[in-house]
């Protein structure tokens, strides 16, 4: 991962990621609606959480949001090693594409007191069953890190927490709630492919 770059307080130095504390309303809502075709969303965002641990009874916290710019990736982000631990939270726009997941479980690997969360809006380039983008989510399960499609609480979360909203509530979309059962439903059978294969062959021997 000799692509990341360090980020710290809000800082970003030397990496070409442009960040905002708040994102504007309709820019999020445009980027991370959960519709089944996201035609010219070309662009990833990712709203994170930090949470340190500054001493042995006391934590730190840490947020914002990130976007990919000038064809860096915006899951490349790599944050300082000197707290006693700590653990991310991702809220993304765009699920991550194999390269960034493959590097991604590198990095975690050679990171064990990390801990990674990661919320999607929309799954990147994962219709085919052999897909890259598939087997760089699983290798993301193996690494540790724990994937889940964004619910409507997820999304209000995101809303109250890194939206500028000027006091106005969060409306969902029509078809929110089902694109996410979709959705959860097709990164569960991209995370566990065997056990969708047992079944399947239960099914052949039935004549099912």
């Amino acid at each position: 991962m000799d692509e990341f770059s360090c980020h710290t307080s809000l800082q970003l130095k030397s990496f070409p990621i442009f960040h905002r504390v708040l994102l504007p309303k309709k820019k999020f809502i445009y980027h991370y609606k959960n519709m089944r075709w996201a035609r010219g969303r070309c662009e990833t965002y990712l709203c994170f959480v930090v949470k340190k641990r500054v001493g042995p009874d006391s934590l730190s916290f840490d947020f914002g949001h990130l976007r990919n710019r000038n064809n860096c990736h915006v899951e490349r982000l790599r944050y300082i090693y000197n707290f006693i631990s700590y653990s991310i939270t991702w809220f993304c726009s765009w699920s991550p594409c194999a390269n960034c997941s493959f590097r991604l479980a590198q990095f975690l690997h050679q990171t064990p007191n990390l801990r990674l969360r990661i919320f999607v809006s929309r799954l990147y380039f994962c219709d085919l069953e052999d897909s890259r983008e598939r087997e760089g989510l699983r290798m993301l399960k193996k690494a540790g890190v724990h994937i889940t499609v964004m619910s409507y609480k997820d999304y209000f979360y995101c809303w109250q927490t890194f939206v500028a909203k000027s006091q106005s509530k969060f409306k969902p979309w029509d078809g929110l709630h089902q694109n996410c059962i979709r959705l959860t439903r097709k990164l569960n059978r991209i995370l566990q492919p065997c056990e969708t294969e047992d079944l399947r062959d239960a099914f052949r021997l039935l004549g099912l």
